[in-house]
């Protein structure tokens, strides 16, 4: 993860960063044309790719980048929005782990927090690593707003802002554009990347964390609130990738959490582990491709990854199969984010799992967005 530091002592990203720019977008337009026929990931069934372009760009490379999906104006709002959530709700050092990691010690960070597990349905504040110490308080010099990793994962259900963009209508279309056709809502994060010492996203496929069965279901909706350049850490993805498999899970642990009604658990053991399941396993999962940072990231692309840049209010959609990551922002610019992960719920045969991280209280149900026939 990147460390905190002062914009002096932060390491330097190359003058122009044009070149990696058009690289990429050079990269994005070659993407050869879906087949006649195309499959859909979400199901296996066929249909002809000219009655469903967004569907067969979508089902060929794992992703579909819809252009100012949302206006100036409700990108303006959310930030808004959380800036006020933020500074009221959130009190650094008040809760035992508080940060969010995705590098080798996201097992210990996020896999002992019941503040963590507790946020499943609830607006929870985590900090960058490099930003607070060990008991979650900001480090001297670190401006409070400006701290947070993210917040999560259930601004889509206490919060009128965040839910009302995602129940609005032109999701609901957007998704069943893509074949999904009883869509619920388990999860919603709001990620700062924070100017300067926003931490890089290491490799990863969202079913890991959200798993479905008897097959996998998730969509990632990820919806640019500023600009996001390669600059200032946008998103690489891996086009294709998506139809490799699920490669791990991040799983409950039953050691922690006993049998049926929780008996015989050991409190002492971690409440989540990963199970790997691609043999040999990818040598990047859960880290970053050598070579990707800093730019040029030639890592990053001998392996295959392509940055998508995005304005504010681009939304780039996809399975939860693909593979894609992000770079840290060590530039001045700030670059958040509003994310939703949906998948099909039980009137499509589907079923979250039971091993899952994120689980709601008793009695409580995902949010559906499907309102109409």
């Amino acid at each position: 993860m990147a460390q905190l530091a002062s914009p002096s002592s932060s390491p330097s990203l190359p003058s122009d960063l044009s070149s990696l720019s058009s690289r990429g977008a050079s990269l994005l337009s070659s993407l050869p044309s879906p087949p006649a026929t195309s499959f859909s990931w979400l199901t296996g069934s066929s249909y002809a790719s000219s009655s469903n372009p967004a569907a067969a760009a979508f089902d060929a490379h794992g992703f579909h980048l819809a252009r100012s999906f949302c206006s100036p104006g409700e990108c303006a709002g959310m930030i808004e929005r959380m800036s006020s959530l933020a500074s009221e709700s959130w009190h650094p050092g008040s809760e035992k782990a508080a940060v969010f990691r995705t590098d080798e010690r996201q097992e210990e960070a996020q896999g002992s927090s019941d503040y963590f597990l507790d946020s499943a349905n609830a607006c929870h504040f985590f900090a960058e690593p490099s930003a607070v110490d060990e008991g979650g308080r900001l480090k001297p010099g670190v401006e409070k707003m400006l701290a947070l990793n993210k917040a999560g994962h259930g601004l889509h259900v206490g919060d009128e802002v965040f839910r009302e963009y995602s129940t609005s209508e032109k999701i609901e279309d957007l998704v069943a554009t893509l074949g999904w056709r009883d869509p619920v809502i388990p999860q919603s994060m709001y990620i700062f990347k924070q100017p300067r010492i926003g931490g890089e996203v290491t490799s990863h496929q969202d079913s890991c964390f959200l798993h479905t069965e008897p097959r996998q279901s998730c969509l990632g909706l990820w919806l640019a609130l500023h600009d996001a350049t390669v600059e200032n850490g946008c998103l690489w993805v891996r086009p294709g990738s998506h139809g490799e498999g699920l490669r791990r899970r991040f799983n409950r642990n039953p050691g922690h959490f006993g049998g049926e009604g929780g008996e015989g658990g050991d409190k002492g053991q971690p409440q989540m582990v990963f199970e790997t399941l691609a043999s040999p396993p990818v040598a990047w999962e859960g880290a970053l491709p050598d070579g990707s940072w800093p730019p040029p990231s030639e890592g990053l692309f001998r392996n295959g990854f392509v940055p998508v840049e995005c304005k504010a209010g681009d939304l780039l959609v996809f399975p939860g199969t693909l593979d894609h990551l992000s770079l840290p922002n060590y530039s001045g610019k700030p670059r958040h984010t509003f994310q939703l992960h949906l998948v099909e719920g039980p009137g499509e045969g589907v079923e979250w799992s039971g091993s899952n991280w994120l689980q709601y209280p008793e009695g409580k149900e995902f949010m559906s967005i499907k309102k109409r026939g």
